[in-house]
């Protein structure tokens, strides 16, 4: 198995990309079929507070 390293700059890339999670199962009376995804982003909150007052800003 051939193992590539990754630069500093997509290392930097990924870790600003979300996270997503993708499960499937059965429910307990086996009728159904989940599929759930969750997708988790992490951003700093001054990230949305700037979001917050532009919005603000515009109406």
């Amino acid at each position: 198995m051939v193992r590539l390293k990754l630069g500093e700059k997509k290392v930097e890339q990924l870790k600003k990309m979300p996270l997503i999670e993708s499960k499937v199962f059965k429910t307990p009376d086996e009728r159904f079929i989940v599929h759930r995804t969750i997708i988790s982003q992490v951003k700093p909150v001054e990230y949305y507070k700037a979001i917050l007052e532009n919005e603000s800003e515009d109406y």
